[in-house]
């Protein structure tokens, strides 16, 4: 393809910018459908009590979506983005109906894995299909907008499925919403985006980035940038994964109604992904491992406090302080691995990243559960918040401040 009429940037390419940020927004509704009810619905459909029992959904969510975003980057180049992000909202469709109709628990666990694989392959090809059209100049602002329109939305779903589930009951209405946003989402990647490959091969041509030897064990283990970067990221959903599941059943024990559970575990995930409206553009001119540092801390230290608190309002301000530390970590990982790395590899490298980020998922729902059933909620929650500090420390001491792939 004659790469002479593209041209990279963020205001060459607007109209596809935007058709992929609200794309993104639709991805990660299909989430937030989940984000508030899931916990109560394994109690009150399936009378499943266990906490590693109702985190397992998390669980099957976080080991398929992390494998899915390892190939989506592997196969970009070869099938193409849009290919890609159209499959996933195709495997989204089914995920709502099963939920209403579920069963026992199991269906509960595969729609999960269903949906892992499905935000694996719609977010993983929205990020690198922006990352394709900006270039360089913009890459931060771009992951900005693209993380604030995903998470703003799995918030505000968050919240709507918790008014709804208040007024209506737990099941079937809030799963309806569902049903509307991977139609449309499909419907809006088929008719309206076209793939960005051509974007990579005008990239490739002026860029100077040295190639990596194996991406996959460097951007794990040995280039100090980038693996900073991936231990951050798993550490991060690793919590995220232990809120997802927890939070919901601390409030419930404090006699919260679902509106205000709605609200309080809604807050986390608007905070983060306004917030990324500023961060995204912050990294592009601050230093992004100042960023990584504090984002980690602040996150860490606002889940320290969650065990002792048990007013709305100093909740609802963890919950916001946790959505800023997420805020400013979050787009400036994704800018930092596409700085880091060259642009034919950086497909690949964006999803190992992603692979060992959204295990983190995994993770904080095996070790926060099991924590909780044999110790208790509150020492799961501590022992998350401790891991997380340490991996801000990870950041500070290992991390060079200069971003290259050596």
């Amino acid at each position: 393809m004659n790469t002479d009429s593209i041209q990279l940037g963020l205001k060459e390419n607007w109209k596809q910018f935007t058709i992929l940020v609200i794309v993104n927004a639709f991805v990660g509704g299909m989430i937030g459908m989940e984000r508030t009810i899931i916990p109560q619905f394994a109690e009150m459909e399936f009378g499943i009590a266990s906490k590693t029992a109702i985190l397992s959904f998390i669980t099957a969510f976080g080991i398929t979506k992390a494998i899915a975003n390892y190939y989506t980057g592997r196969l970009a180049n070869r099938f193409g983005r849009k290919n890609l992000l159209l499959f996933g909202w195709f495997l989204a469709m089914p995920i709502p109906f099963m939920l209403i109709y579920a069963g026992s628990w199991n269906w509960v666990i595969f729609a999960n894995v269903l949906l892992g694989v499905s935000q694996g392959l719609t977010w993983s090809s929205t990020v690198v299909m922006k990352i394709d059209l900006v270039g360089e100049k913009d890459r931060g602002l771009a992951m900005g907008l693209n993380e604030f329109a995903g998470y703003f939305a799995v918030g505000l779903v968050a919240f709507l499925t918790g008014y709804v589930a208040n007024k209506y009951g737990i099941t079937p209405y809030p799963f309806y919403i569902g049903i509307f946003i991977s139609v449309i989402g499909f419907v809006l990647t088929a008719l309206w985006l076209k793939d960005t490959r051509a974007f990579v091969h005008k990239e490739t041509a002026i860029d100077t980035t040295e190639q990596l030897k194996n991406v996959f064990v460097e951007t794990t283990f040995k280039n100090k940038t980038l693996s900073s970067v991936t231990q951050a990221g798993l550490i991060n959903n690793l919590n995220d994964g232990m809120i997802w599941g927890l939070l919901p059943i601390i409030l419930v024990s404090l006699n919260y109604n679902n509106e205000n559970i709605g609200i309080i575990t809604a807050i986390y995930p608007t905070v983060w992904g306004i917030g990324q409206l500023f961060t995204g553009k912050m990294s592009d001119h601050y230093s992004k491992k100042a960023m990584l540092f504090w984002g980690m801390l602040a996150q860490g230290l606002a889940i320290l406090l969650i065990p002792y608190s048990s007013e709305f309002y100093v909740l609802a301000s963890l919950s916001a302080i946790l959505g800023l530390g997420t805020a400013l970590v979050y787009p400036t990982f994704l800018s930092t691995i596409a700085q880091a790395s060259s642009p034919k590899q950086r497909a690949e490298s964006i999803g190992t990243f992603r692979l060992w980020r959204d295990l983190g998922y995994a993770f904080g729902a095996v070790i926060s559960g099991i924590t909780a059933d044999l110790f208790g909620i509150d020492y799961a929650i501590l022992l998350i918040g401790v891991l997380t500090i340490g991996s801000s420390l990870v950041i500070k001491f290992r991390m060079p401040e200069k971003i290259s792939n050596n």
